[in-house]
């Protein structure tokens, strides 16, 4: 049954031939670059956030699980929430050195944006 899920087959025109299947195309997901070939910037953000501050870190090129780690790693060590998704980590508050300082000494190359 789950070969047949009609959702993905949204606009896809009904084929008479028995022995048609449908292919849907799956995306690949960008390799994750070692940490001294990412070039991160870190910058601070308050726009749709009702005047609040939180420090984005852009640039980052891998998976989403190595974003995620990244971010999580990220908010331990500042003690913070935040998100990580859309390529980018979102941490709450000001702490654009604190975030830059953590991600040299994790041997990336980042650096401050504004």
């Amino acid at each position: 049954m789950a070969d047949n899920d009609w959702k993905k087959r949204l606009g896809v025109v009904y084929s008479t031939n028995p022995d048609f299947v449908f292919n849907e195309e799956v995306a690949e997901e960008a390799e994750t670059l070692e940490p001294s070939k990412q070039k991160l910037i870190v910058t601070i953000d308050r726009s749709g956030r009702a005047g609040k501050q939180v420090t984005l870190v852009k640039g980052f090129v891998g998976t989403q699980e190595d974003l995620a780690a990244l971010g999580k790693a990220l908010k331990v060590k500042c003690g913070v929430g935040g998100t990580a998704k859309d390529g980018e980590i979102t941490i709450q508050g000001d702490l654009r050195e604190k975030v830059t300082n953590l991600l040299l000494g994790m041997g990336y190359k980042a650096k401050r944006g504004n």
